[in-house]
C-alpha cells in the first residue's frame, strides 16, 4: 500500500482528470438505462418458461395477455375501440366482449390482447396502446406487461424521492462530523460520481444482459452509502493526521490505512453480493452483477479519485466552515470505561434485546411480489383490482400440462386417446382441481369410446380432428386444469410439486402462475444455505487474515446473524403485522436472501474499522484493553455517522411506493442501526475485554508485538 499510496499522491491530478473523462462519457450512457430494464426479475429458467414458450410456438396460445377495461361503454364504442389497435403489428389475437357473456358484468367489460412470445420489448407497445386509446375515462389496460412498465416509472419516481429525502440529511450528517461545507459535500460528490458510472456500464451491459427494474433502485442505495461511507473513514483519517504531517504524508498514511480497511470492507460486501449468484433467478443475478460493479467502484473512487481530490485541495478542504466541531473524545471515553466495566451485564441485556426482536419471526410469511408491488394510486393496479373482484380472474388458478409422446405412444390412436383421456381424469380425481380443459371436454365426451364413435360417423367422418388439431401437434399434447386455489398459495405449489414427479407414463411438463411461483420458491429454498455458507466460511477467511486471529472472525459471524435475525423479527413486526401506519401485507420472497446478503458484507464494514484500529493499537505495545477503549473511542464518532449515513441513504426508501424497495431500503436501515449501536459499540468492546489476549490468538502465528 505504500508504493500505491506514493504514486496517488504523486499524479494526483491526472487521476482526477481521468475519472471526471470517464465520469462525462458514462453519464450519456447513464440516462439510457431505465429503457433497459424490463420485469421485476423473477425469471427462473425452468418447466414454466419452456411450457409457455411451446405453448405459444406449437399451439399459438399467447404468451402473454394484456387486458382492456371498460367501464359503462355501449358496444360500438368498445369495438370503435378495439378496431383502433388493430394496426399494432405485435398483437397476436384481439378478443372483444361484445357478445360474450363471461366478458361482462355489471357495466363492466374486458378485451383482451394476446402476444406470443417473440416480442422482446412491450413498453413502446404500451405507450402506443394508451395513445390509441387516448385519455377515454372508462378505459384502461392492466396484465402483467403493463404493470411491469408502471413499476419501471414508479421506482423511478422513487429513486428521485429517496435522494431528495436522503442526500439534504446526509449532508448534514456529513456536516456535523466534518464541520465545513467543502469536506462534507466531497464524499456526496464521489459518492454521486460512483453511481452515475456504474449505472453508465450497466446500461452498455443492459444490450447483452436482462436487467430488472429494481436495479435503477439497489445500485443508488448501495453505492451512495458505501461511497459516502468509504469517504467519511478516509477524510476523518486525513484530518488527524494532518494535525501532524504535510499534506502528501497525510494522504498517504490515509491510504495506508483508512485504504486497507475500505479494501477488506469491499471485499466483504462483494462475497456477500457475489454469494447471490448461485440462486439462478433473474433478481439475484442483476443485484449481484450491478451491486458488486457499484462496491468496487465505490472502493477505486474511495482510494484513488478521493485521496487524489485531497492532494488537490490541500487545506482548501476546510473551506466553508459552518461552526467548529466539539471534541468528543471525553464522552466516548466515558462510555468505553463503562463498557469495560461491565462486559457480561452489557452482554447479556443486549444478546437478550436481540432475541426478543426476534420472536415475530416466526410468524413470517413469504411471497412473490406480483401486482401488490405496484402502488394503489397507478391506473393498471386499479384495473386489475377491478378485474379481480368483478370477473374473479384470481379465484381459478389454470395449470397447463405439456407432454410429448417421444414415439412411446402416438396421440392419434385408440392409445394415445386413452393415455389423454386418463391424463385428464387423473386432474379430475385430484382434490384441488376444479376442471380441466382438454379435447375430450371442449368436445363434451366423456370416453375415448364415444371419441371414436363420433369421429367415425359416416355421416360426419373426421368432425372431431378439429377439436384435436388445437390440443394435439405431432407428438405434443397439452391440457388445462383449473385449480381451486390462488396461484400464490403454498397449497397451488404442493399440487404442481407433487404433479411434477407422478409418473404418466409420458414426458410432460406444467406452467402457470403455481408452477412459477413453486419453481422460484424452491430454487430459493434449494441455493439460499449454499450462499449463507460461501458468505460465512470467505468472510471468516477474509477476517481472519486481515487481523491474524480465529476468534475475532467468529464472533463477527455470530454477532452478525443475530443482528440480522433481529432484523427480520422487526421488519416482520412493521409490515406484515401492519404497525406504525402501514397496511398489513407479507413480507416480500426475497427480502430476507437480500438483506442478509448485503448487510452481512456492509455491517463488516463497521468490524473491520473498529478492530483496525484496536489492532493498531494493539500492534504499538498497548494492552488489550487499552487498545479495545482507545480504538472504540478513536472510532465511535465515525462509526456512527457512517451508519447514519448509510441508514438515512438506505432508510429514505421507506417513503417510497414499490413495496419490495420499501422492504429492502427499511431492512437495510434496521440492520445497521443494530449493527452499529448494540454490536459494535456495545457488544464487540465488551467480547474484547472478556477474551483479553485469546482475542489475537492464531495457531503457528508469530508474535510480532
Amino acid at each position: 500500500m505504500k508504493q500505491f499510496a506514493a504514486f496517488i499522491t504523486k499524479f494526483a491530478k491526472p487521476i482526477v482528470l481521468l475519472w471526471c473523462a470517464l465520469l462525462v462519457v458514462l453519464a450519456f450512457f447513464a440516462l439510457q438505462l431505465p429503457s433497459k430494464l424490463q420485469g421485476d426479475g423473477f425469471f427462473y429458467d425452468g418447466d414454466h418458461s419452456y411450457v409457455t414458450n411451446e405453448l405459444s410456438d406449437t399451439f399459438n396460445l399467447p404468451a402473454k395477455t394484456i387486458f382492456v377495461l371498460f367501464e359503462n361503454k355501449t358496444d360500438e364504442e368498445i369495438s370503435s375501440a378495439l378496431e383502433s389497435l388493430e394496426t399494432i403489428e405485435e398483437i397476436q389475437t384481439i378478443t372483444s366482449p361484445v357478445g360474450v357473456e363471461d366478458l361482462n358484468k355489471d357495466g363492466y367489460a374486458y378485451g383482451m390482447l394476446e402476444f406470443d412470445n417473440t416480442v422482446d420489448d412491450y413498453f413502446p407497445i404500451i405507450d402506443e396502446l394508451r395513445e390509441k386509446l387516448g385519455e377515454s375515462k372508462g378505459i384502461s389496460i392492466t396484465g402483467e406487461p403493463v404493470i411491469s412498465k408502471d413499476i419501471n416509472v414508479a421506482s423511478q419516481n422513487d429513486l428521485i424521492k429517496a435522494e431528495t429525502i436522503g442526500l439534504p440529511i446526509a449532508l448534514i450528517v456529513l456536516l456535523l462530523a466534518f464541520g465545513t461545507i467543502v469536506a462534507s459535500l466531497l464524499p456526496i460528490l464521489v459518492g454521486g460520481a460512483t453511481v452515475v458510472i456504474t449505472l453508465g456500464l450497466l446500461a452498455l451491459l443492459g444490450d447483452s444482459v436482462n436487467l430488472s427494474i429494481f436495479v435503477l433502485n439497489i445500485v443508488p442505495m448501495l453505492g451512495l452509502a458505501l461511497s459516502i461511507d468509504f469517504a467519511l473513514l478516509l477524510i476523518n483519517r486525513y484530518r488527524e493526521e494532518r494535525n501532524t504531517q504535510s499534506i502528501e504524508q497525510s494522504v498517504q498514511t490515509a491510504i495506508q490505512t483508512a485504504g486497507r480497511s475500505i479494501i477488506f470492507s469491499a471485499l466483504c460486501v462483494i462475497i456477500g453480493l457475489g454469494a447471490m449468484i448461485v440462486i439462478d433467478v433473474e433478481i439475484f443475478m442483476n443485484i449481484a452483477l450491478g451491486g458488486s460493479i457499484v462496491v468496487l467502484f465505490a472502493v477505486l473512487t474511495g482510494i484513488t479519485l478521493l485521496p487524489a481530490t485531497l492532494m488537490l485541495l490541500g487545506d482548501r478542504l476546510n473551506k466553508g466552515r459552518v461552526f467548529r466541531i466539539k471534541p468528543t473524545a471525553s464522552r466516548w471515553q466515558k462510555f468505553a470505561a463503562f463498557v469495560m466495566k461491565r462486559p457480561v451485564t452489557i452482554i447479556v441485556v443486549a444478546i437478550i434485546l436481540l432475541c426478543v426482536a426476534m420472536v415475530p419471526i416466526k410468524d413470517i410469511e413469504l411471497t412473490i411480489p406480483s401486482t401488490e408491488s405496484l402502488p394503489e394510486s397507478y391506473e393498471s393496479r386499479q384495473t386489475f383490482d377491478t378485474l379481480d373482484e368483478q370477473f374473479g380472474l384470481g379465484d381459478n388458478t389454470p395449470v397447463f400440462l405439456l407432454a410429448e409422446n417421444e414415439d412411446t405412444v402416438d396421440w392419434d390412436t385408440t392409445e394415445g386417446r386413452e393415455k389423454i383421456f386418463d391424463i385428464q381424469q387423473q386432474l379430475l380425481d385430484d382434490p384441488l382441481v376444479d376442471r380441466v380443459t382438454s379435447m375430450f371436454t371442449v368436445a363434451n365426451i366423456e370416453s375415448v369410446e364415444m371419441w371414436e364413435m363420433a369421429n367415425s360417423n359416416p355421416q360426419a367422418p373426421g368432425a372431431l380432428d378439429e377439436v384435436a388439431e388445437n390440443f394435439i401437434q405431432e407428438d405434443k399434447m397439452y391440457m388445462v386444469a383449473y385449480l381451486d386455489a390462488e396461484g400464490s398459495s403454498f397449497e397451488a405449489q404442493d399440487f404442481v410439486r407433487d404433479w411434477s414427479e407422478k409418473d404418466l407414463g409420458v414426458d410432460f411438463a406444467l406452467s402457470g402462475q403455481a408452477k412459477f411461483n413453486q419453481e422460484i420458491f424452491d430454487e430459493i429454498a434449494g441455493k439460499v444455505l449454499i450462499a449463507v455458507a460461501i458468505i460465512i466460511v470467505s468472510t471468516f477467511f477474509i477476517l481472519m487474515i486481515a487481523f491474524r486471529s480465529i476468534l475475532i472472525p467468529l464472533k463477527a459471524i455470530l454477532m452478525n446473524i443475530l443482528g440480522l435475525g433481529a432484523t427480520f423479527g422487526i421488519l416482520v413486526y412493521i409490515f406484515q403485522y401492519g404497525h406504525f401506519g402501514l397496511e398489513a401485507t407479507t413480507i416480500v420472497l426475497i427480502i430476507p436472501v437480500l438483506t442478509f446478503c448485503l448487510v452481512f458484507g456492509l455491517s463488516m464494514d463497521y468490524e473491520v474499522f473498529l478492530i483496525s484500529r484496536i489492532q493498531e493499537e494493539y500492534l504499538k505495545g498497548a494492552t488489550n484493553t487499552k487498545a479495545t477503549v482507545d480504538g472504540l473511542v478513536s472510532t465511535s464518532k465515525i462509526i456512527t455517522s457512517a451508519a447514519l449515513i448509510m441508514i438515512v441513504i438506505t432508510g429514505a426508501f421507506a417513503f417510497t411506493d414499490v413495496m419490495p424497495v420499501k422492504q429492502i431500503g427499511v431492512g437495510i436501515a434496521i440492520a445497521i442501526a443494530i449493527d452499529a449501536t448494540i454490536i459494535r459499540l456495545m457488544l464487540v468492546p465488551s467480547f474484547m475485554k472478556l477474551f483479553g489476549d485469546w482475542n489475537w490468538w492464531l495457531p503457528f502465528k508469530k508474535n510480532t508485538r
